[in-house]
């Protein structure tokens, strides 16, 4: 137990700065889209998506690889450390190098042809953190959680502070004609939504100086025969990645590219830029999922070899469904309140698929607790084949759909996508390791909330809003009252 408390609290202390990182980022939306008109939002959104993908291919599986090789007798540990280093130093250098020479091409592909600064600012961004990405894995494998999340939280609050003080004060004071010593040293009027990168580039290099000790430890190994080891056991890893980032980003790099010729370039990135705003209303749902896959993970590898973990499992999952649940009706009931999120009523002209992207995120949620099987029995190849086909089916779907109907299109793609994972892995994980998972309870309670949102969208005549909002709430807490009393031992009406 004491053990199990142990890596329980590190699980907590290392998955906080992601979470409180996430949560920050997502609160910096109301003044990115206070200040930003969709074309430029749409920007942000469209260089992030590409950055996901860039993260995967500059790290290469070799985080995973060295805690794996790290962990086997084989091999000293420093040459470990510093194989993966040499590693990742060699081919980033190697990335900065051809990024600088073709930036200018790039930016041209991008349609941001004035702007080959952003190529140059995220190659450093992109490669400062796969470098950076060894160190914190040292920092975790020797138990030093406490300046893991220093180091994290350190990095992600200069983010956040840099961008209140560019795009939350220099911005408005410079455009209500404001002169004073901060706009004439620190801000320039022509980087404009690039001031988001910058603060991003320089959070970055905060985290990578703050490593240094780390990086420090590094000696003059390079074990050839180790790194291609690394190397065939970091592939599978790769691939997988790849396929997950598809997943989570494919779509807001082809709304772009497909609706270019019928809408222009301002007029698709404004498309991605709603689309990328009202997105951020359905990761409230990511933020619980994140934040359960923290706390569920290691505790279901610590409940693997009690005889009574498939139902704990089984009801682990009720419990997260009827979460997930409680979050679609309050977002949904309440969405006129957190429109105002998105601090510019251009962006609401979106707010139509939050409710797809909610349910997306659900079944995302519950593919993540379905994944349990072939996690314990070390078949994570499945995982990989699983989020495999997703990426076919959102590529698939999004190329058919986002020329008829626009990001809507994206929408019902990510939803597809996930609950065909989530099938998927259900039929093959029963062969592999039987769940007893409770799906009439599971689908009641997600047909359950998608009915009472239909209801008080379509049917039910809108009252003061007073009453309106206290009806909604009652409703929420009846419908917590109704899980309650089926969850309860030995009282369950349906199962």
């Amino acid at each position: 137990m004491r053990a199990i408390n142990k890596l329980a609290g590190q699980t907590a202390i290392y998955g906080l700065p992601s979470i409180i990182g996430r949560l920050l980022n997502y609160l910096l939306v109301p003044l990115h889209t206070a200040v930003f008109l969709p074309e430029r939002f749409g920007v942000i959104t469209e260089m992030y998506a590409y950055v996901a993908f860039l993260v995967v291919f500059l790290t290469y599986g070799m985080e995973t690889a060295y805690f794996r090789f790290q962990s086997k007798g084989d091999y000293k540990h420093s040459n470990v450390y510093s194989t993966v280093l040499f590693s990742l130093f060699g081919s980033t250098l190697i990335f900065w190098v051809l990024s600088g020479s073709f930036s200018q091409s790039i930016a041209n592909w991008l349609e941001y042809p004035d702007n080959q600064e952003y190529v140059i600012w995220f190659a450093f961004i992109v490669g400062l953190d796969a470098i950076s990405s060894i160190p914190l894995a040292r920092l975790r494998i020797e138990g030093k959680a406490m300046r893991f999340a220093a180091v994290n939280l350190s990095s992600i609050l200069v983010n956040i502070g840099l961008n209140v003080f560019w795009v939350g004060y220099c911005m408005p004071a410079y455009e209500s004609g404001a002169d004073n010593l901060l706009l004439d040293w620190f801000y320039s009027p022509e980087i404009g939504v690039g001031y988001v990168f910058l603060a991003n580039l320089f959070a970055s290099l905060i985290k990578f100086i703050l490593l240094s000790p780390q990086l420090a430890k590094i000696k003059m190994v390079f074990d050839t025969r180790m790194w291609r080891d690394m190397l065939i056991y970091g592939s599978p890893l790769l691939l997988s990645s790849l396929a997950i980032i598809v997943n989570e980003n494919a779509d807001k790099i082809l709304l772009k590219r497909l609706l270019i010729d019928d809408l222009g370039v301002e007029g698709a990135i404004a498309t991605v830029g709603i689309y990328g705003a009202c997105y951020k209303l359905s990761i409230i749902i990511s933020l619980f999922i994140q934040a359960f896959r923290y706390a569920a993970e290691p505790f279901f590898f610590a409940q693997s070899k009690d005889e009574e973990a498939p139902k704990t499992y089984a009801k682990i999952m009720n419990y997260f469904v009827i979460t997930c649940a409680l979050i679609f009706l309050v977002v949904m009931f309440y969405l006129d309140i957190l429109k105002h999120f998105l601090a510019n009523e251009e962006y609401w002209v979106g707010l139509h698929i939050v409710p797809i992207l909610l349910l997306a995120n659900i079944f995302l949620g519950i593919f993540y607790n379905l994944s349990v099987w072939y996690k314990l029995n070390g078949m994570t190849r499945y995982g990989a084949l699983i989020a495999g086909f997703g990426a076919v089916i959102t590529i698939i779907l999004n190329l058919w759909w986002i020329p008829i109907f626009g990001y809507v299109g994206s929408a019902w793609a990510t939803l597809i996508c996930y609950f065909s994972m989530s099938v998927l892995s259900y039929m093959i994980g029963r062969k592999y390791y039987k769940v007893p998972y409770q799906l009439k309870k599971v689908i009641f309670y997600l047909l359950l909330a998608l009915v009472l949102h239909l209801l008080f969208e379509y049917l039910i005549p809108d009252f003061s809003t007073a009453v309106d909002y206290g009806l909604k709430a009652l409703i929420i807490l009846l419908f917590a009252g109704l899980a309650w009393a089926l969850e309860k031992p030995k009282k369950a009406i349906i199962s």
